[in-house]
């Protein structure tokens, strides 16, 4: 019998197709935490960005470059980890 709490398209699956499953919700774990890891340096780095752009003449600013592109990365990698955690967990 098919295990109820399951979605529907996860109960037939073959172990292949469930291995693959396994881990691509791995992978979308590893960039949540990548994304979480990735804001809190951001949020630290923030501190000399404020710095930097209070202080740098004109449009040298590599810390608050370097701040946005971290922040960048951290959007990519929660949008990519939720999109492959998607679907019901590894354990109950």
């Amino acid at each position: 019998m098919a295990n109820m709490l399951l979605p529907i398209e996860e109960r037939h699956l073959t172990p292949d197709q469930v291995e693959s499953l396994d881990k691509r919700r791995r992978r979308g774990h590893l960039f949540l935490v990548l994304c979480f890891q990735a804001g809190i340096i951001a949020t630290l780095l923030a501190v000399w960005a404020g710095q930097d752009l209070t202080y740098s003449p004109g449009w040298v600013h590599p810390m608050a470059y370097y701040c946005f592109a971290l922040y960048a990365a951290c959007a990519f990698f929660a949008v990519a980890g939720l999109r492959l955690r998607k679907g019901h967990p590894e354990f109950n």
